[in-house]
């Protein structure tokens, strides 16, 4: 049975000051902020100890010094790992985008630093770069001091400012418009942004994909156009099985005001 964290926590950080000095040496318990303090050369970082009382809380008592043993190294681990984050990175804040990426399963999204997108996709924090970058899990940002990332939106939609718009031939009579950047991993984020691109669009609103994450496809919709759905799905498919970034496969409805519709999968 769980004992109170609070019963714990006395027992449970004197082991973890009696252990520091041995599992790694150089660290110190901060008392008043239950944190172990761990230094890497020229930098430290700090780590809350409610990991460690959470699981000795689930345990019976002797096989807390194990527990807390663990908890240690794994913490220490984390924190290399963030340190060295630094060292390659640098200022790891200037390298936050927002990537869009179709809703993922709650277990997947669950570690990440992710936020609903709508219902179809999920907008994930992913650090930029070529060799170290990828998806920001909420222990890495945890670690880097990474909060109040509401500005990531912000960066991201200004990378993608001067994306090229143009339309091109879709069917015998009607067309397509394309919204793309070459390279960019994040065109898709201008998917709060389609009246922008499609201002003629009518109460029929417009036909969207994001076949890849440099292209986006619109069509706007009228009483006469809607056979363009069958040859607007077949190209978002294509781009999308040929791309060697790609995003969906799906082909939506847009209209002002209303939630997205999924027409094409």
């Amino acid at each position: 049975m769980d004992m109170p964290i609070v019963e714990v926590s006395g027992r449970v950080h004197a082991l973890i000051e009696d252990l520091l000095p041995v599992v790694f040496p150089g660290a110190t318990f901060d008392v008043p902020t239950a944190r172990v303090i761990f230094p890497v050369g020229r930098y430290a970082r700090g780590v809350s100890t409610w990991v460690a009382l959470e699981r000795c809380a689930r345990e019976p008592s002797e096989r807390w010094p194990r527990l807390v043993e663990d908890w240690i190294r794994e913490a220490g681990d984390l924190v290399v790992l963030s340190i060295a984050d630094i060292e390659l990175l640098g200022d790891v804040r200037e390298l936050l985008r927002l990537r869009i990426v179709p809703k993922l399963s709650d277990a997947d999204r669950e570690p990440l630093m992710a936020v609903s997108a709508g219902p179809f996709f999920d907008g994930v924090i992913v650090i930029d770069h070529p060799e170290y970058g990828g998806p920001l899990t909420k222990a890495r940002a945890n670690l880097l001091g990474l909060r109040r990332l509401g500005y990531v939106v912000t960066r991201t939609h200004e990378e993608v400012a001067d994306v090229d718009v143009r339309d091109q031939p879709l069917t015998l009579r009607e067309s397509v418009r394309v919204v793309s950047k070459p390279g960019s991993r994040y065109v898709p984020v201008l998917l709060t942004e389609i009246a922008r691109f499609v201002p003629e669009a009518g109460p029929e609103g417009a036909l969207f994909s994001v076949p890849t994450h440099s292209t986006m496809l619109l069509h706007p919709l009228t009483s006469t156009a809607r056979d363009a759905l069958p040859a607007f799905a077949d190209v978002t498919e294509e781009m999308h099985a040929s791309s060697s970034d790609p995003c969906a496969p799906t082909t939506f409805r847009w209209r002002r005001g209303e939630p997205m519709e999924r027409l094409r999968s």
